[in-house]
């Protein structure tokens, strides 16, 4: 006599069950869902790449903290959306948190305040900010996007649609009937083409409405529709006879398409200017890390830096170099053969600080964000000096000493002094050691004209 006796196999645990769902989920960027046993979203988030950071919840070792620790139980299933980049991924997640409210998402009612995107819509020519505080009389009328989960990420994310759509970033009032702005010379923004310059008439009232709106569309999900508009518009521009109208919306719409290949987008992003300088793995960090050592509230994007060079009082020059988002912009060297002064680093530092500053004084030119001058602080005060009699004056001007390597600050009685591997600190030796180079090659070429003119004329 026998008996038949079947074995129900082993049914998998929940988290091995999620676990599996993990691993089998897109290597790529995007977004996902949470779910609990009601199909409830209870959690969204963000992920550069989602297999690794879903993944990441059921590890042993996942501490997520008291508020979202006692998530880990209810999951009982897991969505995603695939993005094309991280940054999409952004504004996905922060669409989605705002339409769903997952309980678990805590941004809505933490006492930390989060980034948010304004535009300001009642300017004649609205600008974009990331902003911590939306309520700010600054963004009164202002469209506003957010919250965002990442004041980082929101960053680069509006650097990469500032590609695209050239909108403005600066707190400039911008008229466009100001005959001032034909006078006015734009920012470094404009050279690079992420800014259509309004501030000196480059582009009317009407055309850059139209980007701000195509941006407000594409911010909410009309990416398609977007294009569309583009492709119209460039076809009868192009009709019209209207070449650089229809060049300028060719280049938008194809900036857009590049977009959709994930392995390009960081390039893209470095294409104007190939140079990597060797002090920082990542300039964005070093310029983060300056932005909090010296206390600011916008963004550090443009730096220049000013160096003398003579031997002995003869051939003395001075030098001006620029670092744009953290790189080497050489557009924007700068040579001066000093007029006024012969043996006086202080007097050399004066008349290049005058002459290179001259327009932003009167109020036609913008200012960099950081000037930085090579010395101590006899230095410094020697080039806030010459900046004194400027009606406009500029945010922030430091100094950076050889040797003990301190930061001096305007307006700050004691220097900075900075660990040797702070990231800040190596961005402003970086653009200190460029231009004490481009002042000293200045300063061999000059001497080497007159040793050739000695010897044509037999001295």
């Amino acid at each position: 006599m026998t008996s038949d006796h079947s074995i129900s196999p082993q049914q998998p645990s929940r988290t091995e069950r999620l676990h599996d769902l993990a691993r089998s989920l897109p290597t790529g960027p995007g977004v996902y869902l949470m779910k609990d046993a009601d199909g409830t979203v209870i959690y969204v988030g963000k992920a550069a790449s989602l297999r690794d950071r879903v993944r990441s919840y059921f590890l042993a070792s996942t501490d997520l903290g008291p508020r979202k620790q006692p998530m880990l139980a209810l999951i009982q299933d897991i969505d995603v959306l695939e993005t094309d980049a991280e940054w999409e991924a952004l504004l996905a997640e922060a669409r989605l948190i705002k339409d769903i409210r997952p309980r678990f998402n805590v941004m809505l009612t933490d006492d930390k305040t989060f980034p948010y995107l304004a535009i300001t819509m009642r300017d004649e020519f609205p600008g974009v900010y990331v902003t911590r505080d939306p309520a700010d009389d600054r963004y009164r009328g202002a469209s506003i996007f957010g919250p965002f989960t990442s004041g980082r990420d929101l960053r680069e994310a509006a650097q990469i649609m500032q590609r695209i759509f050239k909108f403005r970033t600066c707190h400039l009032d911008i008229k466009e009937d100001d005959p001032a702005n034909r006078f006015f010379r734009p920012c470094l923004l404009h050279a690079i083409e992420q800014c259509t310059a309004p501030c000196a008439n480059k582009i009317d009232r009407t055309n850059y409405r139209a980007d701000i709106d195509r941006l407000i569309r594409f911010m909410g999900s009309q990416r398609a529709s977007v294009i569309r508009d583009l492709q119209a518009q460039m076809g009868q521009a192009a009709a019209d006879q209207q070449y650089e109208i229809a060049a300028a919306l060719r280049d938008q719409l194809q900036a857009i398409e590049r977009l959709s290949d994930r392995a390009s987008t960081q390039e893209d992003a470095r294409a104007w200017q190939p140079e990597v300088t060797i002090f920082a793995s990542d300039p964005a960090d070093a310029l983060r890390s300056l932005q909090r050592t010296l206390q600011v509230d916008e963004p550090i994007r443009c730096l220049e830096a000013i160096d003398i060079a003579h031997l002995q009082g003869r051939e003395t020059v001075g030098a001006k170099v620029c670092f744009l988002d953290g790189r080497p912009f050489k557009d924007q060297y700068r040579r001066y053969r000093i007029k006024t002064v012969t043996n006086d680093d202080y007097g050399g530092i004066s008349e290049v600080v005058r002459r290179r500053y001259a327009q932003a004084g009167e109020g036609r030119e913008r200012y960099p964000d950081v000037i930085l001058i090579d010395g101590g602080l006899g230095q410094l005060n020697a080039a806030l000096a010459a900046l004194q009699p400027f009606e406009f004056q500029p945010s922030l001007v430091i100094a950076l000493a050889k040797k003990e390597e301190l930061i001096w600050i305007q307006d700050q009685d004691e220097p900075l002094r900075l660990g040797r591997n702070n990231p800040g600190l190596r961005l402003c030796q970086a653009i200190r050691d460029e231009a004490h180079r481009f002042a000293q090659a200045y300063h061999h070429l000059l001497r080497r004209k007159n040793v050739l003119q000695d010897e044509d004329t037999g001295a």
